[in-house]
C-alpha cells in the first residue's frame, strides 16, 4: 500500500514537471515569436487554446510512466540510469546520447508514418494536424492514443539501455527544444545551417512545416535519415525565410 501511494505521488509529481516544462518552453518560444515577429500568432488564439488543452492532457500521459520509472530507479533499481560517470568508459557518454536520439527518431518516424494511414489519422493524428499552421504551443498537442505511443519511448529506453543521468537530461532538453522549435511556424535557425550540409540531415521548422503543409512525407523527429532512406523526404518549405542575424530574414511561406 505504501509503495502504491509513493508510486502514485511520483507519477503526479512527474506529470507536474512535464506540464511545467511544456508551459515554460512553449511559453518562452511563443514570447520569442511575439518579440521577433509581432502579430504572428494574432489570428491563432482559439487554436492555441486547443493546443494547450491537448498538450496538458499529453503531459499527464507522459508524466505517469516517467514517474513510475523514476520511482523504480530510486527505490528498486528498475532502470539503467547511472550517476557515476566512471561506471562506463567516458566515450560511452556521447555514444549513449546519439544512441537514444537515433532509437527515439526511428520509433517516431515509423509510428508517425503509421499515424498518417487514413484510419489512424482519423482516429488520433488529426488532432495534431488541427494546428494550421502550428505554433510553439503545438509541440505536445496530441490525441491520447498518439501521446501514449510517444510516452513509452524514454521509459523503455532507460530500462534497457544504460545512460548517465546528466546525458538523459540532455536528451530531454534536445527533445523539448526541437519539439517546440519545429512547430513555431517560422525558422529560428540561420540559413547557413538549414540549407547547408548539416541541414541536409537535421530536422528544423523549415523541414517539418512542409509536413504540416502537405500532410505527407518528412516524418522524422531529429534526423532526415529515415525519410531519405524510405523516399519520404519532400524537402524544405518553399521560400521560408529564417531569422538570420546577418540579414534579419523574416519571410513566411508564400510571402
Amino acid at each position: 500500500m505504501i509503495d502504491t501511494v509513493a508510486i502514485l505521488l511520483s507519477a503526479i509529481a512527474m506529470t507536474a514537471i512535464v506540464g511545467g516544462r511544456y508551459l515554460v518552453s512553449s511559453g518562452f518560444f511563443a514570447w520569442l515569436t511575439e518579440r521577433i515577429r509581432p502579430g504572428h500568432y494574432e489570428k491563432l488564439k482559439p487554436q492555441m487554446s486547443r493546443e494547450i488543452r491537448w498538450s496538458l492532457l499529453s503531459a499527464a500521459i507522459y508524466g505517469f510512466p516517467a514517474g513510475i520509472v523514476a520511482w523504480g530507479w530510486q527505490n528498486r533499481g528498475w532502470s539503467q540510469i547511472y550517476e557515476d560517470p566512471n561506471m562506463y568508459p567516458l566515450w560511452y557518454l556521447p555514444v549513449s546520447l546519439f544512441l537514444y536520439l537515433i532509437i527515439h527518431d526511428t520509433w517516431f518516424y515509423w509510428t508517425h508514418r503509421l499515424f498518417h494511414e487514413p484510419s489512424w489519422f482519423k482516429l488520433a493524428h488529426a488532432v495534431h494536424h488541427d494546428s494550421r499552421p502550428p505554433t510553439a504551443w503545438a509541440a505536445m498537442s496530441f490525441h491520447p492514443i498518439e501521446a501514449i505511443s510517444g510516452a513509452i519511448v524514454i521509459p523503455a529506453l532507460v530500462i534497457a539501455v544504460p545512460i548517465h543521468v546528466g546525458v538523459l537530461g540532455f536528451v530531454l532538453l534536445i527533445m523539448t527544444i526541437m519539439g517546440v522549435t519545429n512547430h513555431m511556424g517560422w525558422e529560428m535557425f540561420p540559413r547557413w545551417l538549414v540549407q547547408g550540409r548539416l541541414g541536409k540531415w537535421l530536422i528544423t521548422a523549415t523541414h517539418h512545416e512542409k509536413h504540416h503543409e502537405l500532410y505527407r512525407g518528412n516524418y522524422g523527429l531529429y534526423f532526415r535519415f529515415w525519410d531519405k532512406v524510405c523516399g519520404t523526404d519532400i524537402g524544405l518549405a518553399n521560400d521560408w525565410g529564417s531569422f538570420d542575424g546577418a540579414n534579419n530574414g523574416r519571410k513566411r511561406v508564400g510571402s
